[in-house]
């Protein structure tokens, strides 16, 4: 069993979706690993990872829009909000969508869907630099 672990930086520009799939799969390229498990990991606790449609970018406005719908800035219920009227709703979008994905590794390769991609959610109204880890597990023989 072999592993290897690789940190990303991601900027992002404010509230909504980046696509990481490109760099997870060079990390996975350069572990070299043919079977196993990729394990990507954010930290941060106001952004998130996601596996959605890669195909049709409405999916993703879609899910912001669910969002801001379902988790309003600003909401007088939240106590925390000491960065803004973002800054609960951000967490709670964070708590709700996850700060992990794992994805197999098939032959060498992400084993994604054909239509599926890996996402950075920013939750925050302003840009961020962004912290991953991704960590590969598994076997270099098929």
């Amino acid at each position: 069993m072999e592993i290897a672990q690789r940190s990303l930086t991601v900027a992002t520009r404010g509230r909504g979706t980046t696509e990481i799939t490109r760099q997870v799969a060079e990390a996975v390229a350069e572990a070299g690993l043919h079977t196993g498990l990729c394990h990507a990991f954010c930290h941060h606790t106001s952004a998130s990872l996601t596996l959605t449609e890669n195909a049709d970018p409405s999916v993703r406005a879609d899910l912001e829009q669910f969002m801001a719908r379902t988790v309003p800035d600003g909401d007088p219920h939240y106590q925390h909000d000491m960065e803004g009227p973002d800054d609960m709703p951000a967490h709670i979008r964070s708590v709700l969508t996850g700060s992990g994905l794992t994805v197999p590794i098939t032959r060498g390769r992400l084993g994604l869907g054909t239509w599926q991609g890996l996402y950075l959610w920013e939750h925050r109204s302003a840009g961020h630099r962004r912290s991953i880890t991704v960590t590969c597990l598994g076997s270099r023989e098929g």
